[in-house]
């Protein structure tokens, strides 16, 4: 695998790394790690954006690319839409095909009929479109028909797009910027939720509502490497866009749910980046009806089991520091005496975040930055995971304990009211807290089932982080803190 940049490639920093110290101070990525520069890298970086020129801006460029901390802002290595086919796997919806092969008029695409009631629509449409078709004479599934898509490929790049998806205008430019990056093996775009076409005066549904801001394919719209614990997890193939020979293989095809959860992750395994870019976008058109709507969240949770079994603490509900751990049960205790432990303890993390840092020219004040939000971010995990991934255990402990009860109600309703000031959907606050918690509802027995199905507890079991130490560094460049894998923008692994 290449992994030299290019000379003249254009590098910035993410909008979600932090910058202090006049610069030498960098913090974020994936794992989230302080990065300490020296005076000639930081001069490189100037306001955040920085063309490679040399060898060791070339060097710096990969280090800030690997960590997560920097994206391709242009490149001369830019691939076209010529250089892209597009796989679309369908089964059963030719007015949906339709719709897409419309939006992606101009490129070579292959479509593949995986079992089709009615193939010949489904030809029709593909036809219709100047589109190549393939199929199945059975329905083997939708990692089955991607592989067989995927083999038919010819171009360097490959594009997978669900029948059920729309793409926005402009969706593929952003996704090969980042391609320009010769390490980049996967780019995936931020799926929004599809507007349904309504007649005036019309309000949207509850759930239309819910999940214009609440999709489980929606990362959100901050960019970043895909890394398992790191901001992204993981990337959803509803779309995703790379390299060819990345994808080596395919998806596993014994795996009708998340499949494309484990491919994203062992093609990091394998040394290629996965980057996430909001700045492209593509609308998925989700469930309407109440039952489709859980019935697909269940079967979301159903994918934690096989996962955790081939990608073990990749899937844990939650990865905390065990100081943290400390910190949380000393509060659950909801004692008296609670309060004074649990700041003695944040005391001892913060002096000992801070002995970390003799790099930083005020480790105090850093460290004072660093760990109230590593806490904060463990504590979201940990409310997240009561109502999503415990909730079976929840119950009888909640009926046997006041205690757990009050922390448990106190987590239900902070953690969807809080998720509601931020995101602020079209739904009154009690209302989206009762979507959200249907939705844990939902996903948390779909993952119970799956985990009594295969015989595992691995989904179910949280992973403990390694303490903050020094992380790899870069001798040219600077030097790496790494703090524990607190920031996670979401644990759960919807496939598509």
């Amino acid at each position: 695998m290449i992994r030299e940049l290019p000379r003249g490639t254009v590098l910035r920093l993410l909008q979600s790394t932090w910058r202090g110290e006049e610069g030498r101070a960098l913090y974020g990525g994936a794992p989230a790690r302080m990065l300490f520069l020296k005076a000639a890298a930081v001069e490189a970086l100037g306001e955040g954006e920085m063309v490679v020129d040399s060898p060791r801006t070339a060097r710096l460029g990969r280090l800030l690319l690997d960590r997560g901390l920097a994206e391709i802002a242009w490149s001369p290595r830019r691939a076209g839409s010529a250089d892209v086919t597009v796989v679309v796997p369908v089964k059963d919806r030719p007015a949906a095909l339709a719709r897409l092969l419309e939006a992606l008029a101009g490129l070579h695409i292959i479509v593949v009929d995986d079992g089709s009631s009615d193939p010949v629509e489904t030809e029709q449409v593909a036809a219709a479109a100047g589109a190549d078709l393939l199929r199945h004479d059975q329905s083997r599934g939708p990692a089955a028909a991607r592989n067989t898509g995927l083999r038919a490929v010819r171009t360097e790049l490959v594009a997978f797009i669900d029948s059920d998806v729309v793409p926005v205008d402009g969706w593929l430019e952003p996704l090969l910027v980042q391609v320009g990056d010769p390490a980049v093996g996967i780019t995936a775009p931020r799926i929004v939720a599809l507007e349904r076409g309504l007649g005036p005066g019309v309000r949207l549904s509850r759930i239309d509502r819910y999940e214009s801001v609440r999709s489980s394919l929606d990362l959100g719209a901050a960019a970043a490497l895909v890394v398992p614990g790191g901001p992204v997890p993981y990337v959803p193939s509803a779309c995703l866009v790379g390299r060819t020979a990345a994808f080596g293989e395919g998806f596993d095809e014994a795996m009708r749910v998340g499949e494309d959860v484990d491919l994203v992750w062992r093609t990091v395994e394998q040394g290629w980046l996965v980057r996430y870019v909001p700045e492209s976008r593509v609308a998925h058109e989700h469930r309407g009806t109440a039952a489709g709507w859980l019935t697909r969240k269940a079967f979301y949770g159903t994918s934690a089991a096989p996962l955790a079994m081939r990608h073990h603490d990749a899937v844990a509900p939650v990865i905390v520091a065990p100081l943290t751990v400390a910190v949380g049960l000393v509060l659950v205790a909801q004692r008296p005496w609670a309060l004074g432990i649990g700041a003695g303890i944040g005391a001892a993390v913060l002096a000992r975040t801070a002995r970390s840092m003799r790099q930083s020219e005020h480790p105090g004040i850093v460290a004072a930055r660093l760990v109230p939000y590593g806490l904060a971010a463990s504590a979201k995990q940990c409310a997240a995971a009561m109502n999503r991934h415990w909730w079976p255990v929840m119950i009888p402990a909640a009926l046997a304990s006041r205690r757990i009860r009050r922390a448990w109600v106190a987590a239900a309703l902070l953690d969807g009211l809080a998720d509601w000031s931020r995101s602020r959907p079209d739904l009154d606050p009690l209302t989206y807290t009762a979507l959200r918690r249907l939705d844990d509802l939902a996903y948390g027995a779909g993952l119970w089932w799956g985990a009594v199905r295969h015989s595992t507890t691995a989904p179910l079991r949280p992973a403990l982080s390694r303490p903050f130490r020094r992380g790899p560094g870069h001798r040219a460049e600077g030097r790496g803190l790494r703090w524990p894998g607190t920031w996670r923008r979401g644990t759960g692994t919807p496939p598509r």
